[in-house]
């Protein structure tokens, strides 16, 4: 029985081998170009913070050319969630909508998308803790936004050079 499972398994990976599949995640996979992206944002503290975790995500390799310009928008809104007696809001709702372009260094056709990410953070009493609060949830939506981007990029870079 346990020969028999072995042998479906190293079956199964032929197949897959014979059939072209390449792991999004491998090394000769779309992932491995994604560090000669050179990205750039906005100039606020949203885009500064999807810069920083865009260039984290792709790996940014600074020493090398790069072979792709990735400019991108990012535009937030914010919306109060649930009342307290005093008609405040207990939370807020961030949503951010990234919208990309990814263009070739060596010209071409751009590749585009848009992306939208949606975090929460509690509403505070104290004015400082109320702005860490949404500091904090600008922070996660960018990372979440980053990853997205990240993705997108991956299925858009499939099969490219």
């Amino acid at each position: 029985m346990r020969f028999r499972r072995a042998g479906l398994v190293a079956l199964a990976g032929l197949a897959l081998a014979g059939c072209g599949f390449t792991p999004l995640y491998g090394d000769a996979g779309a992932g491995s170009g994604l560090s000669r992206i050179a990205v750039s944002t906005q100039d606020d503290r949203l885009g500064y913070r999807l810069r920083e975790q865009l260039e984290d995500s792709l790996g940014r390799d600074a020493a090398q050319v790069p072979l792709w310009r990735l400019e991108t928008t990012a535009e937030q809104s914010r919306r109060p969630l649930g009342r307290r007696i005093d008609d405040t809001a207990t939370r807020y709702e961030l949503t951010v909508i990234g919208r990309w372009i990814l263009t070739p260094a060596a010209g071409g056709t751009p590749l585009t998308g848009t992306e939208t990410v949606t975090t929460t953070y509690a509403a505070a009493d104290q004015p400082y803790a109320a702005i860490a609060a949404q500091q904090d949830g600008e922070e996660r939506a960018a990372a979440e936004l980053a990853r997205e981007i990240r993705l997108a990029l991956m299925l858009a870079l499939q099969g490219q050079p």
